[in-house]
């Protein structure tokens, strides 16, 4: 099979949670998702979310308990932002809200990189991420023999 790189790219992300109404919250008030439509069958409840009505991620109600980052699937999901300032706000807006965070503040995706972000959990323990390519050059890297997104 050929396959034509310059077009191949992540189309969205499909995440199971507990709790519908919870994650939309989570994902909707606090990182600033659109919900682009939701499904509703009794127990089959999804939500189809973005931004600028592109499509990015997709929540699904079917998990029976949270996060188990100890069995093989998703590892962490990344967010970018362009400055380490937007990466300052939505942690300010996360702490508000009780967030879990997996480091104290923002921190360089290892040592002396200029990219760096914060490192937190959603409702359901899903590890994330919201990172920005400049601005963590002074800020610590709490791993330094891999990246700092890497073991937990």
């Amino acid at each position: 099979m050929t396959a034509t790189t310059s077009t191949f790219r992540t189309g969205h992300i499909g995440l199971n949670v507990t709790d519908l109404d919870r994650s939309l919250g989570f994902y909707r008030d606090l990182l600033g998702f659109e919900v682009l439509s939701e499904g509703k069958e009794e127990d089959r409840r999804f939500a189809l979310l973005g931004r600028a009505g592109q499509l990015s991620l997709t929540v699904w109600q079917q998990a029976d308990g949270a996060f188990a980052p100890d069995r093989a699937g998703l590892h962490h999901l990344a967010f970018a932002v362009d400055t380490i300032e937007e990466v300052k706000a939505y942690e300010s807006e996360l702490r508000v809200y009780g967030v879990e965070f997996a480091y104290e503040g923002v921190v360089a995706h290892r040592e002396g990189a200029a990219s760096g972000g914060i490192f937190f959990h959603d409702p359901d323990g899903i590890r994330l991420e919201i990172s920005s390519p400049l601005g963590a050059e002074t800020a610590p890297a709490p791993v330094t023999a891999a990246p700092t997104c890497g073991f937990f």
